[in-house]
């Protein structure tokens, strides 16, 4: 499911049972990520699907990559392996507008 900034920051906020998901490269991430997010790469392929497959499907993971491209097709593809909440952040990290992480 495709949510806005503002739906996907207010969900987000008050979601108890939330994990924040970042579907792009490694070297994308350590440039700056979302607080608390987890990078499972999608690029990487089966090895992408593996991680998801270990994930917990009782979770709603909240996802998100540069643009949207990316974490829309994660999320296609997590609901396709039994993950029904996973919520696509339409803009990206381009257009987030809250704080990020640079390490």
């Amino acid at each position: 499911m495709n949510l806005s900034q503002e739906d996907w920051v207010n969900q987000l906020a008050a979601d108890e049972n939330a994990v924040i998901l970042d579907v792009r490269t490694e070297d994308e991430f350590n440039d700056g990520y979302i607080e608390n997010a987890v990078n499972i790469d999608i690029n990487k392929g089966q090895g992408f699907i593996y991680e998801i497959e270990e994930l917990d499907k009782n979770k709603n993971y909240y996802v998100y990559c540069r643009s949207g491209a990316r974490s829309a097709k994660a999320c296609q593809v997590m609901n396709e392996l039994g993950i029904q909440n996973a919520y696509n952040l339409l803009g990206g990290i381009l257009d987030w507008e809250g704080e990020t992480i640079n390490p």
